[in-house]
């Protein structure tokens, strides 16, 4: 499933791509508009007092049912609460809020742009390097952290293809590389870098992300190689692609004599750091 972040007035918002339409986490969209340090509990009083709200987000309104879609979160994989753009726009009617009529142009602005994106599908990689660009990544490690992404979609295609269905079943494939190709799960690697609801990847470095594409590069090809099926298999498959990359990460660690996982997260790395690995370009 893809899964991304997108920003309105700096506060982020996970959104998720089902049926070629846009979700979006409800908490995270009270969290924008009320600046809520209790976006859950805000919510939670919400239905209280608006039944409608409470029946709708229940699948009991006139909007789809919402979704426990799964985002990876720093305690694991969660199925958290989504609502499509028609509902997000229900959801605003019940909270009295100045940042309304923004958020109401920025969702426009969101869908607008799926749309662009299915008749030009290359705009969403375009959209992606920009957004990273604003954070303030250098293009050196954008362009690690496209071709991550294009890896990772070539390894969930597959596991598709054979039998892969549920989105708690690609957590597990992925919890399983990363165990084999760290020593940690992706939320124990969350932890290790103090993150909570950020992207890990997101706040790798350079050495672990090159690690995390060539674990995942591995499964895949061992997966069709191999012509695994289902998700037994494909869990056998993970772990043996992990393995690649743990072992191949051990041998440098000894050769260099300096670990490759590190606490620290990307952005907050010190200019000099980056100046050093990336030259001129930060």
């Amino acid at each position: 499933m893809d899964t991304r972040i997108a920003l309105f007035q700096k506060k982020e918002i996970r959104k998720a791509l089902h049926q070629n339409e846009w979700w979006f986490v409800v908490v995270d969209v009270v969290a924008a508009l009320t600046d809520s340090t209790n976006p859950a509990g805000y919510l939670k009083d919400m239905r209280r007092r608006d039944p409608a709200l409470a029946a709708a987000l229940k699948g009991g309104g006139q909007f789809a049912t919402p979704l426990g879609l799964v985002f990876s979160t720093a305690g694991g994989p969660q199925k958290l609460l989504c609502w499509h753009t028609e509902g997000i726009f229900r959801l605003i009617q019940s909270i009295p809020s100045p940042k309304a009529e923004p958020f109401k142009r920025w969702l426009a602005k969101v869908g607008y742009e799926r749309v662009q994106e299915i008749e030009d599908p290359e705009l969403a990689t375009k959209r992606t390097r920009a957004l990273y660009r604003a954070k303030g990544y250098s293009d050196a490690w954008i362009e690690r952290r496209m071709r991550s992404i294009a890896i990772r979609d070539e390894l969930t295609d597959e596991w598709k293809k054979r039998g892969v269905k549920e989105q708690l079943e690609y957590a597990i494939l992925t919890a399983e590389i990363s165990k084999a190709a760290f020593g940690l799960t992706p939320s124990e690697y969350a932890a290790h870098k103090g993150l909570r609801r950020q992207n890990l990847r997101d706040h790798m470095n350079d050495l672990e992300l090159i690690f995390s594409m060539l674990g995942e590069a591995a499964t895949t090809e061992i997966t069709r190689t191999k012509e695994v099926q289902g998700f037994p298999e494909s869990q056998a498959a993970a772990s043996e692609g992990g393995t690649v990359a743990g072992n191949a990460r051990r041998e440098l660690e000894k050769k260099s004599g300096r670990k490759v996982i590190s606490r620290e997260n990307y952005l907050d790395a010190p200019e000099s750091a980056k100046r050093l690995r990336h030259g001129k370009e930060t």
